[in-house]
């Protein structure tokens, strides 16, 4: 594979090396020679989590959805007020994402402005790929919490102007209204008012857990269902993403794939706090936009890998009720969806996801061997053998260099 700035200009098969190198004009003493046991990836790409949760990630699981929103995650959130607290935390939050082999990542902030801006000083600074949403509620959280519906739309307008304006083609701004039950219906509107001017990425939650479904059907019943109240405000477009969609109904899964948005699957979340199972064959099989998300900190890996490893173990322990002949999800398909599948759900699969001519190059470089690798390798094993093993036993001393658009940062 040769790759001139950022981009991947070709790969060819290393037999033919020397009439490659000299087609492109490319000095064999340029050339770099991986070891025995190392191999390039696509980076890994998260569609969904939250930033600012980093600070509690591995501990308060012990409540469900709504009352975990209550106990632990408002009143955390409710500190990135505090300037210097946020840029505490999303420096320890976005090195943790990339040392784990993360080069693209849709982040959930919080409803403050300046403490958005910090995370994105914060990515832009360690050079990662992201998009970056303010969250918007307006209603039916603590007061500590709570934002005017004209302070959020504006504050909202602000920090997209001010990330358009880094002219960054790694930092994208993306429109993050919490979910519908902590939105009012004028909120919503006028976000999804806003994401048809701006024709900017919108990310949001959608059946998550039973409470939450029948709370929203509650809080509108004017609507079909929990997907039709986004879509009633404009908020279901082709460069949607929807987290978790545990509960979708028959009638929302059609409404999804016609209106093109992408599914978020976060297994570990979904049993961390004990929501649901998604069947993400499901999905795939209707041919919806898949990919993977850590969801920290209801799931409580900030790692893609890990995100791998609940996806399949979650589908795994589905087969077991399902007829015979159900396809579970094979590891190389949940490789896919951790890299391309991420890639398309973000709308950037004509920029990263593969390894492919043109694209820029987004990579890992694993390193089996490497001292104290939590997994042992033998000369009988295959690449396939090896690619393996890293997915279901490597951790971030696996990867040993990470590339975000042609660029080392790790």
């Amino acid at each position: 594979m040769g790759v001139t700035g950022n981009k991947i200009v070709f790969i060819e098969d290393a037999d033919n090396s020397d009439s490659v190198l000299e087609h492109h004009g490319i000095d064999k003493s340029t050339v770099r020679h991986l070891k025995n046991g190392q191999f390039f990836t696509p980076g890994f790409i998260d569609t969904h989590t939250h930033a600012p949760q980093y600070a509690m990630l591995g501990t308060a699981l012990d409540k469900e959805l709504c009352d975990w929103l209550s106990w632990y995650t408002f009143p955390t959130e409710a500190k990135f007020a505090d300037p210097e607290f946020a840029a505490h935390i999303y420096n320890k939050a976005v090195g943790r994402l990339l040392n784990n082999g993360t080069t693209t990542v849709s982040y959930f902030g919080t409803t403050h402005l300046k403490a958005c801006q910090i995370l994105c000083d914060i990515i832009e600074s360690k050079g990662q790929r992201a998009y970056v949403g303010k969250v918007n509620m307006d209603t039916n959280c603590p007061e500590y919490y709570r934002e005017l519906t004209e302070n959020s739309v504006e504050d909202t307008k602000r920090f997209i102007d001010s990330v358009l304006d880094r002219k960054n083609p790694l930092l994208t701004p993306v429109i993050t209204p919490r979910f519908a039950g902590t939105c009012s219906r004028e909120l919503l509107q006028k976000l999804g008012q806003l994401a048809q001017e701006t024709q900017l990425p919108i990310q949001t939650h959608i059946s998550e857990c039973t409470t939450e479904c029948a709370w929203v059907k509650d809080l509108f019943p004017e609507t079909q269902n929990y997907a039709d109240v986004y879509d009633k405000h404009n908020l279901l477009t082709p460069k949607t993403i929807l987290a978790h969609g545990v509960y979708l109904t028959e009638a929302e899964l059609n409404l999804i794939k016609k209106r093109k948005c992408a599914l978020s699957h976060c297994a570990n979340s979904n049993a961390s706090i004990r929501s649901g199972i998604l069947d993400v064959r499901e999905l795939l099989n209707r041919g919806i936009k898949v990919g993977l998300g850590t969801d920290m900190s209801a799931g409580y890996s900030p790692s893609v890998l890990d995100a791998m490893r609940s996806s399949l173990l979650v589908s795994n322990v589905l087969t077991v009720r399902q007829p015979q002949g159900y396809q579970w999800l094979p590891y190389k398909e949940a490789f896919k969806l951790s890299t391309l599948g991420g890639a398309t759900a973000m709308g950037l699969d004509d920029v990263i996801g593969n390894f492919q001519v043109g694209k820029d190059f987004d990579a890992l470089l694993i390193d089996c061997d490497v001292t104290h690798s939590p997994f042992d390798t033998y000369p009988w094993d295959t690449m396939e053998d090896l690619v393996q093993k890293f997915i279901y036993q490597g951790d971030d001393r696996n990867i040993t260099e990470v590339y975000v658009s042609g660029r080392r940062v790790k």
